[in-house]
């Protein structure tokens, strides 16, 4: 329990300090909160630190744990930082914008979906979600729900939430730091494949075989 206290506690400041650089990227509390879906993302932002305050995803190493794939954290952190300082700054000075503020709204709906399939993948395997590539004590196989069409929700949550923040400031960059997540996803997928395959065998085997690995009927 208190190490999921811990867990919460730490993605909860890390949220507080990517909204932060966003307000100052922005140019102040006034400049972002002027714009009204800029303000319709904070509220989802806040909704979304809430929910997953209370999630059980946590830094457990388990049972057994690809030490080798932890590099994929540092690029997640640096990447997700940029993204939270960037694009509020070039929609504030008009750098390499996207028309239409009609856009802020598609992408203030996509961070929202995509944060809601995150957390909510989280919330479907428990306990057995760590931000590591781990096995955890007493880890089932989870076959149901989103998971019986997805191997990865979670991962096209992040996609489609890291998206949805870079068409809210109407972010060409943004765009291109969305689509920097996803080396280290796929590097991250094989790793964790690799060690499900060697712990549940044939099972793991089969459900791969019927489900898409991050889109539905794509890939």
């Amino acid at each position: 329990m208190q190490r999921s206290i811990g867990t919460s506690v730490l993605s909860a400041g890390a949220s507080l300090l990517y909204l932060g650089l966003t307000v100052l990227g922005r140019g102040g509390f006034a400049p972002f909160l002027s714009q009204p879906a800029l303000t319709a993302l904070a509220v989802a932002v806040g909704v979304l630190l809430v929910v997953g305050f209370f999630s059980p995803g946590n830094l457990s190493a388990g049972e057994q744990e690809d030490r080798g794939n932890r590099w994929v954290l540092a690029v997640f952190a640096v990447t997700g930082f940029a993204s939270a300082y960037l694009p509020a700054y070039t929609d504030r000075v008009g750098f390499w914008t996207l028309d239409g503020d009609g856009l802020r709204w598609v992408g203030v709906a996509l961070y929202a979906a995509g944060g809601a399939l995150r957390i909510g993948s989280v919330f479907a395997l428990g306990r057995q979600f760590s931000g590591l590539v781990a096995i955890q004590p007493g880890h089932k196989l989870v076959t149901t729900g989103v998971y019986s069409v997805v191997r990865n929700p979670s991962y096209l949550g992040l996609l489609v939430n890291a998206l949805g923040w870079a068409l809210a400031f109407r972010s060409a960059i943004g765009v291109l730091l969305a689509m920097l997540y996803i080396p280290p996803l796929v590097a991250r997928m094989r790793s964790e494949e690799k060690l499900l395959g060697s712990h549940f065998g044939a099972d793991y085997y089969a459900y791969r075989a019927r489900t898409s690995r991050l889109i539905p009927g794509l890939y």
